[in-house]
């Protein structure tokens, strides 16, 4: 193993979305392609919003990409005490202190800042204040310098500077005694020694401050790479609006984990003009030097295309077990129908998601046919009576039911009717499955069955008489 250590730490106050794990995948396949370790934190200091249900939905949609850690998760929660040793220390060593200066007295501050032009950040008042007061809430607040400038270069987007006179005393402990977010990530990356932190590019205003607490609390500071957001169709931060943001979301609407995979990995990284990407090709090809500046923007038809083009291709008998999933959401029950794989092999070119071939299932596990009346109309008419007797006659005689001798058996039939397929087919299939859309008739009478096949077709005849 090399010694790359990663992580993905996200914060249970709702799904995980899609900006979160593409991040998530680009930490993976670092970790795999070097050889290094993936960790997985879940930063959930913010008690009030912080759910079980949250941290659930996240650990089932990293299963479900495929995106498997090798430490972890680990829970800020249960660290507590670490994160308050650490704040003492500073406290001893100068390099923070206690503010007293109350919600209200701050927000004056920043709004006679504001009026006056100046950036609204903390003004320093308790920051050498030798007169504490007793029994009064505080919080702790990080001493920046005031001099100088913080740099790094970002594995992505280059080298970086930020003046120390333009970053804040930042709050490192709130007067509840609990700590703040940008505190405890610098506490718990290097604790867990982490080498390299991959993130969205939202967080390059933490990095200066970040890099300052490292160096205060003497610990070496890591590498930093942070790729662009994702936006929607209108180069707006991506939202609810723009549709759904919630990985699993996409598993209910029928997306399988392999498109979204493929999907979330070309928001913002190339390699050539290549588009399709197994899991293990992306393991082997990806690279930071591929990963692009610029924002990424969500495409639902570009991902609808990688999601059809994956069942296309896909195994019949995992893509089965999924059908089964989708039409048992439907409240049907595939228990003694068709075999499944057989019906997704009919389906599988026409669908761009398992519930769309949920949907041009339906049909192959109802005994009670939702007919489609103006289809009824037009193509189960008395005159059709003849022919569909010829058509059971021939299928009953039928020894060998594959589609080469259900397609003999209804060459017999134009022979004796005279009647090309085109002339009676779509009444079969109406019979069959209720409307005038389905995969070909061959395929529906093989996969019904010769029982089911024939218990339909003589229920329409009854129904011509």
């Amino acid at each position: 193993m090399s010694a790359l250590r990663v992580r993905f730490a996200p914060s249970p106050t709702g799904y995980l979305h899609i900006g979160g794990a593409r991040t998530a995948l680009f930490n993976y396949l670092l970790a795999r392609k070097e050889e290094g370790t993936f960790i997985l934190r879940i930063e959930d200091t913010d008690v009030a919003r912080s759910t079980q249900e949250s941290t659930d939905a996240i650990l089932q949609a990293m299963e479900w990409l495929g995106l498997s850690y090798d430490e972890g998760p680990y829970y800020q929660s249960q660290r507590f005490d670490l994160y308050r040793e650490k704040v003492e220390q500073l406290l001893a060593e100068g390099k923070a202190y206690r503010c007293y200066c109350s919600p209200e007295e701050l927000e004056a501050r920043r709004e006679a800042a504001l009026k006056s032009g100046q950036k609204p950040k903390y003004d320093g008042t308790c920051r050498d204040c030798t007169d504490l007061p007793a029994g009064r809430p505080f919080v702790v607040r990080f001493r920046t310098p005031r001099e100088g400038s913080t740099s790094f270069n970002d594995r992505v987007k280059g080298p970086i500077t930020f003046q120390n006179d333009e970053l804040d005393d930042v709050i490192i402990q709130r007067s509840d005694g609990t700590p703040t977010y940008n505190f405890v990530v610098v506490v718990d990356d290097a604790d867990m020694g982490l080498t390299l932190i991959l993130r969205g590019d939202d967080h390059i205003n933490n990095t200066p401050r970040q890099i300052l607490m490292y160096q205060a609390l003497g610990y070496p500071v890591p590498e930093f790479a942070h790729v662009p957001m994702i936006l929607g169709s209108d180069k707006a931060r991506l939202s609810k609006r723009h549709g759904a943001t919630s990985v699993m979301a996409y598993k209910e609407m029928g997306y399988l984990p392999e498109a979204m995979v493929n999907y979330l990995v070309r928001l913002g990284w190339s390699y050539g003009d290549e588009e399709i990407f197994s899991m293990e090709e992306l393991i082997e090809k990806f690279s930071l030097d591929n990963v692009g500046r610029s924002a990424g923007v969500f495409n639902p038809e570009k991902l609808l295309w990688l999601n059809a083009h994956y069942i296309k291709n896909g195994d019949p008998r995992r893509l089965g077990e999924l059908l089964r999933e989708h039409l048992a959401a439907k409240g049907i029950d595939t228990a003694g129908g068709p075999d499944l794989s057989a019906v997704v092999r009919t389906l599988q070119e026409r669908s761009h998601t398992m519930v769309e071939m949920a949907e041009g299932a339906t049909f192959y596990f109802r005994k009670d046919i939702d007919f489609d009346q103006e289809a009824v109309e037009k193509f189960l008419t008395a005159d059709k009576e003849p022919v569909f007797k010829t058509i059971i006659g021939h299928l009953e005689a039928c020894d060998e039911w594959t589609h080469e001798g259900i397609a003999a058996a209804f060459s017999r039939v134009t022979e004796e009717t005279g009647l090309k397929l085109g002339k009676f087919g779509p009444s079969v299939r109406v019979a069959l499955v209720g409307g005038t859309t389905s995969p070909s008739i061959y395929e529906v009478v093989e996969v019904l069955g010769k029982d089911e096949s024939l218990r339909r077709l003589k229920a329409v005849l009854e129904m011509l008489r």
